[in-house]
């Protein structure tokens, strides 16, 4: 559960709660400035890291809650004092809320996904969505695109659904540098929807689930139009052939892997001011050192 469902759930059910934020992340850190988490009387979502760091701060967190503290900021260095040896240091900012903290989350996590790689799924079926499964707590923007609407009914909340009569138009529409992954119930539709996202020549990843055979298929006819060097941008079988295991799941956990490498490797993800305006209230808290 992201750190918004998780505050939206607690206000609904009136649970008070505390948000963590990193707002400084120096030398040697689990996370990145910007990482959050959310912590109640007796449940937590997301994390800054893990460890005695994250014991600490949901011992904190929680102290405020029995106390009605407001806001609370800790300067901890990761090293022995705490027996923690990453060697870096941290600052926290810690802050109760409130319907006001919802919003800017919710704010920051549409503007994130904006932002974020885009990848789409055509086909609903058992690996398609074991696929978006896989993806949905990921830093990417995935959108499930099937002509059957029934086929999209249960997706993760991260999950954008589009029924679509006519999915290739969804290829047309896709944003620069957005990543295609087709498995369709149908080959000749596998075979249209793959030729279009390679002819966009802006695809990130262009995969399509199935064989040898059916890449060689997909060869000729891109041949026949004239097209042969496309297929060299094709990844086919998708996942990779070192893990010979044809269960969705296996597939999916491989692909998204694949996904992962090819979308985010050179990806330098900006996290400083995530959950800036949320933590805002926090700025002017005197610092607390823990050694």
């Amino acid at each position: 559960m992201s750190v918004a469902a998780a505050l939206r759930a607690a206000l609904s059910a009136s649970q008070p709660a505390v948000l963590v934020t990193i707002t400084e992340a120096r030398g040697s850190t689990p996370r990145e400035a910007g990482s959050a988490m959310l912590v109640t009387a007796d449940a937590m979502a997301g994390t800054i890291g893990g460890g005695r760091l994250e014991f600490q701060a949901i011992e904190h967190a929680r102290r405020m809650l029995e106390v009605g503290e407001a806001a609370a900021a800790l300067d901890i260095p990761l090293g022995p004092e705490i027996g923690q040896c990453c060697g870096g240091h941290v600052r926290l900012e810690l802050c109760t809320a409130d319907a006001s903290t919802l919003q800017a989350l919710c704010d920051d996590e549409t503007a994130r996904r904006r932002t974020q790689p885009a990848v789409l799924i055509f086909g609903a079926g058992h690996t398609g969505r074991a696929l978006a499964n896989a993806l949905a707590p990921l830093p990417l923007s995935v959108t499930m695109i099937d002509s059957r609407p029934q086929m999209l009914e249960g997706l993760p909340e991260a999950v954008a659904a589009v029924a679509a009569a006519l999915p290739e138009a969804e290829v047309a529409a896709a944003p620069p540098g957005a990543a295609y992954v087709v498995m369709t119930h149908e080959h000749s539709l596998d075979f249209l929807l793959t030729a279009a996202a390679l002819a966009r020549g802006d695809a990130a990843y262009v995969g399509m689930i199935g064989s040898a055979t059916k890449r060689e298929r997909l060869r000729r006819e891109l041949c026949d139009a004239g097209r042969e060097g496309d297929i060299a941008q094709l990844t086919l079988p998708i996942g990779g052939a070192a893990v010979r295991d044809k269960r969705p799941e296996v597939i999916a956990a491989l692909t998204a892997a694949e996904l992962v490498t090819c979308l985010l490797s050179s990806q330098q993800e900006m996290l400083i001011d995530r959950f800036a305006a949320a933590s805002a209230q926090c700025n002017s808290t005197p610092v607390r050192s823990i050694r």
